[in-house]
């Protein structure tokens, strides 16, 4: 990434050697790291530094990731990127829903995390980009504002309204919703959309995907057993259907 010596990354880890060494690696690579390790502090640093992205470990002394993600997403609009030791889907989901924008598993290969939080920061600089620009459409005339009868979903102001209701939407749910609303009629693959929404490649097994979909399908109004608007479809991906 461009510039990315601007960035500053801030790692909520108690495990003081991991830590070190993952902000080496990340110095090395051109970006600005301050390492918390006691969950109680670490939210009130976020919320008083403001970092451009946070590195959160699930288990900490003095609060859990969860409960600290829960607690600064008010106060704290930039990307969450949640580490958890334990394999089990339940961890991921909740991180989802407490409002991470990505998760990844222990032992974190340095390069992978890299990867990620560079696709999550590219996401930001997109968005500040797109937010600056007063035109209803962008150079590339790709519309900023969709509407498909009731539901509208404006990509500049970042927000989506059902029936004139602002939809509750987190930063990642809004990203996966725009970019099923941008391809309506077309089916994208699970591959298709992690590759977009991240950057990196689909390794098969992540879920976080499917997690998003089953949470903005009642947002939207659709319903989540036999859904009109995003379609399962069966070996191949979703389906977000201009006229349900």
């Amino acid at each position: 990434m461009d510039n990315n010596e601007a960035w500053r990354i801030l790692i909520v880890e108690d495990d003081e050697r991991l830590a070190n060494l993952t902000k080496e690696y990340l110095e090395s690579n051109g970006l600005v790291v301050s390492i918390e390790s006691n969950g109680s502090v670490a939210v009130e640093r976020i919320q008083n530094e403001q970092p451009d992205l946070v590195v959160l470990d699930l288990m900490l002394p003095g609060e859990d990731g969860l409960s600290i993600c829960r607690r600064v997403r008010p106060r704290y609009n930039g990307p969450i990127l949640m580490l958890t030791a334990r394999t089990d889907d339940l961890d991921q989901v909740l991180g989802l829903e407490m409002g991470a924008d990505d998760y990844m598993g222990k032992p974190v290969r340095p390069r992978v995390l890299l990867a990620r939080i560079r696709a999550l920061l590219r996401r930001v600089k997109e968005q500040n980009e797109l937010a600056r620009q007063d035109s209803p459409e962008r150079e590339d005339g790709e519309p900023v504002r969709l509407v498909f009868n009731n539901l509208v979903v404006d990509r500049a102001m970042r927000e989506a309204w059902l029936n004139d209701e602002s939809i509750d939407l987190t930063s990642a749910e809004f990203d996966l919703l725009w970019l099923l609303a941008r391809n309506a009629g077309r089916v994208l693959s699970r591959e298709e959309i992690f590759t977009a929404l991240r950057g990196i490649e689909y390794d098969g097994q992540d879920r976080s995907i499917d997690v998003r979909v089953s949470r903005i399908r009642p947002k939207i109004g659709d319903d989540p057993v036999h859904p009109r608007r995003i379609k399962t479809v069966r070996s191949k991906g979703y389906l977000f259907v201009k006229e349900a």
